[in-house]
């Protein structure tokens, strides 16, 4: 294991003004902040004091870091503070500076100097990469393998996040098919020796000690096979095979990436019983990428408690549900498959009915509800449509059409949770014409 250090610079720099807003681009005042976002504080890059705080610093924590490679960030730094600030635009102007871009790279230029003294290789975010940047600067990509196959042309190396990003709660498929070097890839044999793999990405908005582990793995074992391996080692339902065993091996490690679940569900309602919960949570998964921002308002001191903080990507009954609807469009269905569909459904509509009055009578849960009623709607229509399929009738478009307007319904996110047997079922429906 090797522990490489990030301290961001010279943006998301909210923390090192409040200490020291001395070398901020700003007057203040500052706070921590408690909100998830971009925020204006920055670094001033024309400041010395900005230096001489910074130096013994990158020096101190080169002596408690051993590894080749120290972090700066760059990202995500808008301007906006030196935009305003007149002393910074002056010092732009005296010294040929003819934008931010320049600025910052003025800035790493600087801070390069530190920590090649300290036996330091910098590292950087995509911002940081620029026309005259230095050679022996890596850059991490966000932006994605094209970004990526820029720097490795311009003579940089670099490594891939841009797919990798596991707090967003993608599928374990999604990183699985990622390539730091994509089989279309135009570089040359030389500079495809520049890319150096890549690196999962966990931010911590979204997790606590309780479900950290259920947010890290088993998807990071799909990535870490993905890097170790060649290109065409990608099918994807082998991977999930494989990754079933790997799952109950790290749980033997002693993660909780497993066992955490029912103790959260078993807080939620209170009590032993929680196989209805169980049910609802292998099929429904937290909202991916950004969503969970927009659909549940947080912020970094709200308890990660709630429903979607139990759920999981890579929902396992839903995976198994999936792959049996792929089977029985491919194989125009056959009654064992039918079968059973008709178990997965009428377990949906009663656990449905068994989970309303919980969610209706419980604060904790009262935000889902609605979920519990779809469950039950999801089993009643699967149902009616295993026995179209088992008596071979022929649907109406009309009754198709109300179908799939109800399925679009449920689909929709609830408590920023999302069902991920939705597009499965619709499917079935269009097999029905």
């Amino acid at each position: 294991i090797r522990v490489m250090p990030e301290f961001d610079m010279p943006g998301h720099a909210t923390a090192w003004v409040v200490s020291h807003p001395e070398i901020a681009s700003a007057p203040g005042p500052y706070k921590i902040e408690r909100q998830p976002g971009i925020f204006d504080p920055t670094l001033d890059p024309t400041n010395e004091k900005t230096y001489k705080l910074l130096e013994p610093f990158f020096a101190e924590m080169a002596a408690l870091f051993p590894d080749a490679y120290m972090h700066i960030g760059g990202d995500e730094n808008e301007g906006k503070q030196w935009n305003a600030n007149p002393k910074i635009q002056a010092f732009m102007k005296k010294n040929g500076i003819k934008d931010n871009h320049e600025l910052q790279t003025y800035f790493n230029k600087r801070i390069l100097k530190f920590l090649q003294k300290n036996g330091k290789i910098m590292m950087g975010w995509d911002e940081i990469f620029q026309p005259d940047i230095p050679k022996n600067i890596v850059i991490q990509s966000w932006r994605g393998q094209e970004a990526l196959a820029k720097v490795a042309r311009q003579g940089n190396t670099g490594i891939l996040s841009n797919g990798y990003y596991i707090d967003l709660m993608q599928p374990a498929s999604d990183h699985y098919v990622v390539d730091p070097l994509p089989a279309n890839t135009t570089l040359t044999a030389e500079e495809q020796k520049r890319v150096l793999g890549g690196e999962a990405t966990m931010w911590s908005e979204w997790v606590s000690p309780e479900t950290i582990d259920s947010r890290i793995w088993t998807r990071t074992a799909a990535i870490a096979e993905r890097l170790w391996s060649s290109r065409d080692v990608n099918d994807v339902d082998d991977m999930y095979r494989r990754l079933d065993v790997i799952s109950l091996q790290l749980e033997e490690l002693g993660l909780t990436h497993r066992k955490n679940q029912a103790m959260l569900l078993r807080r939620l309602v209170n009590d032993n019983y929680i196989e209805p919960l169980k049910t609802l949570v292998s099929i429904v998964e937290p909202v991916k990428i950004y969503q969970r921002y927009q659909q549940r308002p947080q912020s970094m001191l709200s308890p990660l408690t709630g429903l979607i903080d139990a759920a999981q990507a890579d929902a396992p009954k839903a995976r198994i549900f999936n792959k049996l609807v792929g089977k029985m469009i491919a194989n125009k269905s056959h009654l064992a498959d039918i079968l059973l569909l008709k178990s997965f459904f009428t377990e949906w509509k009663n656990t449905g009915v068994q989970l309303t009055p919980m969610f209706e009578n419980n604060p904790a849960l009262f935000e889902a509800k609605q979920l519990a009623i779809d469950l039950q709607n999801l089993g009643e229509i699967g149902l009616e449509i295993a026995d179209i399929f088992e008596n071979g009738k022929t649907t109406p478009a009309e009754w198709r059409n109300a179908k799939v307007k109800m399925l679009d319904e449920i689909a929709k996110p609830k408590a920023a949770l999302e069902f991920q047997v939705v597009e499965s079922m619709k499917k079935l429906i269009a097999e029905m014409k």
